[in-house]
């Protein structure tokens, strides 16, 4: 089974997410009846858990026999567990608490940035299990060297996933560039310098694998493990490239070939200098993080934000009027979304929501000034650079849960 980018909350959330929406449309016959219940099982379990087998079917409108059944499965295929009797204090006699497994499948997510690579394994509680990153330079490096590198950190993580009782049930690779709709292709990295890069042919190939934008990734984060995050907003994930992914009522806003959402190319100033996209004055060269390094006569170096950070906090004017003009550019790029989409909020991630007290106010203001409806509040998202690795571990998931009997047989 591939991973698809699934639109349903995560463990824990809280909101039980309807059957599989359009992407994970099961035929209307007996055999897919069952499989659409045992998922509503498992996504109220994960959302809601722990939970007797009668506090499940009262809140999925099935009889505790037809619930029952589909748990005993379940806990066969080792999706779910029993906990236990219910905590005391309830009317009646106490039923067994169930809870999503702790072992069993787990998602692993990878993450090709254009200065780090990354891994994680997230089991079907949310948790992550294992993790690796490295800190290398990636652009204008070939593809086979770094996912070679990427390799070697996805095998040290799904073998400490094995030794504890996980097994990875898929993996999806965000990508920072354009991930051609329904493939593995990445079409274009303009900050890796790739083209046409089948990640299909250079991954190992025992891993179920989806190849995803980082941006849509770190939107369906967003989604699913940000707190008070609306079903519709706009997020941008900003760093050395910027992204963005329109979520509307719960589900990414992909574009016809799945490109949408190149915020980075928006033309800022039609006339200024030339992009890595082929095109001149876009959002990049004004808010991406080399830009505003430069701007700031600040070196790179490993902790770039950090060290932009501490140097606005201590009043540096170059620093102060760098993150003023970024904002500014991101306001006059955010301005066109915000009139064409009206989402309900702008939600920043990346590595520059770290910049945000710098950055915000001037972004507020721009968006303010331009917009031609009331303001279009902006938030900062909690999970920072973090958003594109967690959400490709968990659309991975989110996938076991959309459809567990696909998965049960090969634990």
């Amino acid at each position: 089974m591939s991973a698809p980018l699934h639109e349903a909350r995560p463990a824990g959330s809280g909101r039980v997410p309807p059957p599989p929406g359009p992407g994970h449309a099961l035929p209307d016959t007996q055999q897919g009846m069952r499989r659409r219940n045992l998922s509503r099982v498992m996504h109220t379990v994960s959302a809601e858990g722990p939970l007797s087998r009668a506090a499940v079917a009262s809140r999925i409108g099935l009889t505790r026999a037809a619930v029952s059944t589909l748990v005993d499965e379940l806990i066969r295929s080792g999706l779910l567990e029993e906990l236990g009797p219910e905590r005391p204090g309830r009317v009646g006699r106490p039923g067994s608490a169930l809870a999503v497994s702790g072992r069993g499948p787990a998602g692993i997510g990878a993450e090709v940035g254009v200065d780090h690579l990354a891994v994680c394994a997230v089991d079907l509680r949310g948790r992550v299990r294992a993790r690796a990153v490295r800190h290398v330079p990636n652009r204008g490096r070939s593809p086979e060297p770094v996912i070679e590198e990427l390799t070697g950190l996805l095998l040290r993580v799904v073998a400490e996933a094995e030794g504890e009782g996980l097994w990875p049930a898929g993996l999806t690779v965000a990508v920072p560039g354009l991930v051609a709709r329904d493939t593995r292709t990445v079409v274009r990295a303009p900050n890796l310098g790739w083209r046409d890069t089948d990640l299909g042919a250079l991954l190992p190939a025992r891993f179920p694998l989806t190849v995803a934008n980082e941006a849509d990734c770190g939107a369906l984060a967003e989604l699913w493990l940000g707190e008070g995050t609306p079903r519709d907003f706009l997020h941008v994930s900003a760093e050395i490239g910027i992204g963005a992914a329109v979520v509307v009522d719960g589900r990414l806003l992909r574009g016809t070939r799945g490109f949408a959402g190149e915020l980075g190319h928006v033309p800022v100033r039609p006339d200024g200098p030339e992009c890595g996209c082929g095109g001149r004055g876009c959002l990049e060269q004004y808010a991406g993080e080399r830009a505003v390094l430069r701007a700031a006569g600040v070196e790179p170096g490993e902790d770039r934000v950090g060290l932009l950070a501490g140097r606005a906090e201590q009043g540096d004017p170059a620093v102060r009027r760098a993150l003023h003009d970024a904002g500014t550019a991101l306001g006059i790029a955010l301005t066109g979304a915000v009139n064409l989409l009206d989402p309900e909020s702008v939600v920043l991630g990346g590595a520059l929501s770290g910049l945000a007290p710098w950055l915000l106010p001037s972004l507020r203001s721009e968006l303010a000034r331009r917009t031609a409806g009331p303001a279009c509040p902006v938030s900062v998202s909690a999970l920072g650079p973090e958003g594109p690795l967690l959400g490709a571990a968990h659309s991975v998931v989110r996938g076991v849960l959309d459809d567990p009997a696909a998965v049960a047989g090969r634990a």
